[in-house]
């Protein structure tokens, strides 16, 4: 079977579980990148399979406007200012998707594509510029299985590279009231992530995240009235893969209410 650059794909030899889109071709094997999963691979021709179209639609995203279920009473004469979103992100195509998710949200959000390996030259300026109450620090990721030990940093793909970005947000607020991180993507080391100082991060399990993942995260934050404490579980259930996917603390919403309209 010919491909080409741009077909939906999926891999037999992982049951078929995740659909890929192929973004080169390669002499005996194409390169691959999730087309709702943050995760990269390379696979060699006899292992793909052409999507159907309904596998392509992702089904997961359907029912995830996120503002209008949110309990605001029945009150018109109040208004509502939820908190400023800054999403930094290794991939300009799940960049892209996220910034769209928060405008169908209708959360102001400013957006910045940055290579993981300079997330943490660049974090600082950008929080100073926007001064946002929230930041997303995400991109690519991977833990290197073969090496087995998860508690080495050495062994992951990203991890690092988020840590270094994660404490230099933290140089500039230390405050987690003040501003509150978001960090990791795909098996990222969620335990170093967290100790580095942020709220929430992936992958208590080593999984892959849905690219939205961070982003329903802050979005749900920042649409919760400021003061209110966020239903820990009942946020992480709304993500693609639960607790195995991301994890974080307790926190409270970030959004302001007031009145009159």
């Amino acid at each position: 079977m010919d491909f080409k650059v741009g077909d939906y794909v999926t891999r037999e030899s992982y049951d078929n579980d995740v659909v890929f889109v192929i973004t080169e071709i390669k002499e005996k094997e194409a390169i691959l990148k999730g087309y709702d999963v943050r995760l990269v691979a390379n696979s060699p021709f006899e292992d793909l399979n052409l999507c159907t179209e309904e596998r392509e639609k992702d089904d997961f995203l359907e029912d995830l406007i996120i503002e209008d279920k949110l309990d605001r009473g029945e009150n018109e004469e109040f208004f509502y200012l939820p908190a400023k979103i800054l999403h930094l992100d290794g991939d300009k195509d799940y960049l892209e998707k996220c910034l769209d998710f928060y405008k169908r949200n209708k959360i102001l959000a400013f957006g910045q594509t940055v290579k993981e390996e300079n997330l943490d030259k660049v974090v600082y300026n950008y929080l100073n510029e926007i001064r946002p109450d929230i930041l997303i620090i995400t991109g690519h990721d991977a833990f290197f299985k073969k090496s087995g030990d998860k508690g080495d940093i050495k062994n992951y793909k990203n991890t690092y590279n988020f840590i270094k970005a994660v404490k230099e947000a933290r140089r500039y607020e230390k405050s987690h009231e003040k501003l509150l991180i978001i960090a990791g993507a795909c098996q990222s080391n969620y335990e170093e992530l967290i100790k580095a100082g942020a709220d929430f991060a992936s992958s208590p399990k080593r999984v892959n995240i849905h690219a939205l993942d961070p982003a329903i995260i802050a979005t749900s934050i920042s649409l919760t009235e400021k003061n209110k404490e966020i239903d820990l579980i009942d946020l992480l259930g709304r993500t693609k893969y639960g607790k195995d996917g991301m994890g974080g603390l307790k926190v409270n919403g970030l959004m302001y209410v007031g009145y009159p309209r």
